[in-house]
């Protein structure tokens, strides 16, 4: 969706809208629960949704510029190693061995299913990279702050106040890019406007609050290894595109769910 936005509008349009629209959808119910977030909180909140999808919206939009979707999917199971990583310098938290070795043979089950897919491409920009992985490391301190500061406010109030408040300043964007001064009834424009809504009511308003619930009944870690589901989503759409789907995919995808399964064994 990100790629059908780029087509008419720039990476900052398309992000800007993206978190716009998924305000919109919440405004709502950030009416309704904008006071049972204590005061206090509200800074957290805030920062929740800043480093969990309005900066990594732009930077991944950003990055899509400059190389292509399966390594931007690749490269976003780097979160849980920040997950750990972040955990450990800022939160004091600690991980079990077998968590740190389950998600190092998921996160090689997906650079191996990477590079099933035929050589890397050489215009692959490592700047563009370093978005990405900028993003991950953003989507790591949130799990961990969302863990640790915000364990009794509800995931539908966090995710609802968090992107009606980063709503704001994406509309500034959205305006100072010049949006509003292109010719919105333009059916590219349509288009691309229109894949951005799209990616910011199911990809960001609904996954948010889905995310948010699973961070509070599972823990940081687990919640943050969703990101190994992305290649075998992927490989599904691709099977339904009749994109060349084979053996090798099915073995990499078995070995991500190993790494998943074995960070998530309960130890005696």
């Amino acid at each position: 969706m990100m790629k059908e936005g780029l087509l008419h509008l720039t990476a900052f349009q398309v992000a800007s809208l993206r978190i716009v629209f998924s305000g919109i959808v919440l405004l709502p119910f950030a009416i309704k629960h904008f006071k049972q977030v204590p005061k206090n909180k509200l800074g957290v909140v805030f920062m929740s949704g800043a480093l969990g999808s309005l900066l990594p919206a732009y930077l991944f939009c950003i990055a899509e510029i400059g190389i292509d979707s399966a390594l931007a999917g690749t490269l976003n199971s780097l979160t849980p190693i920040f997950v750990i990583i972040t955990g450990a310098l800022f939160f004091s938290s600690k991980t079990s061995g077998n968590k740190i070795l389950g998600i190092f043979i998921a996160f090689t089950g997906s650079v191996l299913l990477l590079f099933s897919k035929g050589h890397m491409p050489e215009n692959q920009n490592l700047l563009y990279v370093c978005f990405i992985v900028l993003a991950t490391i953003f989507y790591g301190f949130n799990v961990n702050m969302v863990h640790k500061y915000l364990p009794n406010i509800g995931s539908l109030q966090i995710a609802a106040v968090a992107l009606t408040l980063n709503a704001i300043p994406a509309l500034v964007v959205l305006v100072l890019t010049g949006y509003f001064s292109l010719p919105l009834t333009d059916p590219g424009i349509l288009y691309s406007t229109g894949h951005a809504a799209l990616l910011g009511v199911f990809g960001t308003a609904i996954a948010s609050v889905i995310f948010y619930v699973l961070i509070k009944r599972a823990g940081a870690v687990f919640s943050s290894m969703v990101t190994y589901g992305i290649p075998v989503i992927a490989n599904f759409w691709g099977m339904m595109y009749k994109e060349e789907v084979g053996w090798i995919q099915f073995g990499c995808l078995l070995v991500i769910l190993t790494g998943v399964y074995l960070a998530n064994r309960r130890t005696t």
